[in-house]
């Protein structure tokens, strides 16, 4: 493959991962705006806990929808939704009315990013080359880490420009509606990359579908990657759920859904949307967890391809493991301090190099074709 094939997958691939930065963005942007946004609402602690999760809510609706959205529109048209739906959040939580309709916008943020969560790695995953896949859809994790390593720097920023009345009218709203200048981006550069060919296959679009081929590969390759996707498509079955009684296909359904469950459970997210208040009692900055953060995905994005998915992961979850019992054994021992925050970048750097990105990987690469969307948005769903 040449370098012009090359790097304009790369352009594609890179385009498409926006979608995980503004998933990272929206992630952690509440958790620079959330003690401001709770005593200007006058929030009890519930309420500031709904805060936070509303959008998981939308997350749920959006990975629901995904599979039916992406199969009938679309990946590219799908993923234009998501970017619209960005932008409505953006301005939606930056100027709410009411709690209520703060809640509201960031439930239809969710939304964007359930449906992204499903339909970018997956779009990655067919138009990268299989040798390159692992790496490329990783893109899409590291895409999630610098929307939170920014948002982290973009929050405190704001925070920089007034004072504490300024911050708890204005500064808040910065925060949020910062988010639109990615989510423009992402509309922006959607509109500059092609369709899937495997989806335009799938809908009988077969001359556009080449073309697409022809700007991905070597002319050596169309033939091979036409045919390989033409007899892939062949095994696949528009009535996926009747597939999910074969034993095989459970199986494989079961790891999806077993890797979605534990990614949650490692507790990464409790750290990520808490981070500053927890950093602010170390006091250390939130910036070193994003940091740490950014280079162990970028380390994993290296290794993937040449040491495997199943190696990081037991790399991951050792590290994981003996950070997390060195903190349980400082509170236990009510020994809290600076010599905590080792053990948290520990676990951050652990998360980082394994379950963060490869988890992604493996739930683009592992399913059978003919339950292969509707498994992936299964997955999702019961991951959000």
């Amino acid at each position: 493959m040449g370098n012009k094939n090359k790097n304009y997958i790369l352009f594609i691939a890179l385009s498409a991962a926006l979608g995980g930065l503004l998933f990272g963005y929206d992630t952690a942007v509440i958790s620079g705006a959330i003690g401001n946004l709770t005593e200007y609402f006058k929030l009890t602690p519930v309420e500031t806990g709904w805060a936070i999760s509303s959008a998981l809510v939308g997350c749920l609706i959006g990975a629901f929808f995904s599979d039916y959205l992406s199969n009938r529109f679309g990946r590219k048209t799908t993923m234009l939704i998501t970017a619209i739906l960005f932008i409505l959040n953006s301005v939606g939580t930056a100027f709410p009315s009411s709690f209520t309709m703060f809640v509201l916008f960031r439930i239809v943020g969710g939304i964007g990013v359930g449906i992204a969560s499903m339909v970018v790695p997956m779009y990655i995953a067919e138009i990268a080359p299989p040798k390159r896949r692992g790496a490329l859809v990783g893109n899409y994790q590291l895409a999630i880490v610098i929307g939170i390593v920014v948002v982290y720097f973009v929050n405190y920023f704001i925070a920089l420009q007034g004072d504490a009345k300024w911050n708890l009218n204005i500064g808040w709203r910065w925060m949020f509606g910062s988010e639109i200048i990615p989510s423009i981006l992402f509309l922006i550069f959607i509109f500059l990359i092609p369709e899937s060919p495997r989806w335009l296959f799938q809908k009988g679009e077969t001359s556009k579908a080449i073309a697409v081929l022809q700007k991905l590969n070597t002319d050596e390759e169309v033939t091979q990657v036409q045919s390989e996707i033409e007899n892939s498509l062949h095994q696949e079955d528009t009535n996926q759920w009747k597939h999910l009684d074969n034993p095989i296909f459970k199986k494989a359904l079961f790891v999806g859904i077993g890797l979605s469950i534990l990614q949650q459970l490692t507790g990464i997210n409790a750290i990520l949307y808490y981070a500053p208040e927890i950093f602010k009692s170390l006091g250390s900055s939130t910036s070193i967890l994003g940091v740490v953060n950014l280079i162990f995905t970028l380390l994993a994005i290296r290794l993937v391809d040449k040491m495997g998915r199943k190696p990081l992961l037991y790399i991951g979850s050792i590290g994981m493991t003996i950070a997390l019992a060195a903190v349980g054994l400082f509170i236990y021992y009510d020994a809290v301090g600076n010599w905590v925050l080792p053990f948290l970048l520990l676990f951050m750097a652990s998360f980082s190099i394994s379950w963060g990105p490869i988890v992604w990987v493996l739930l683009s690469e592992i399913f059978p074709n003919k339950i292969r969307s509707l498994a992936l948005a299964i997955s999702v769903f019961i991951q959000w």
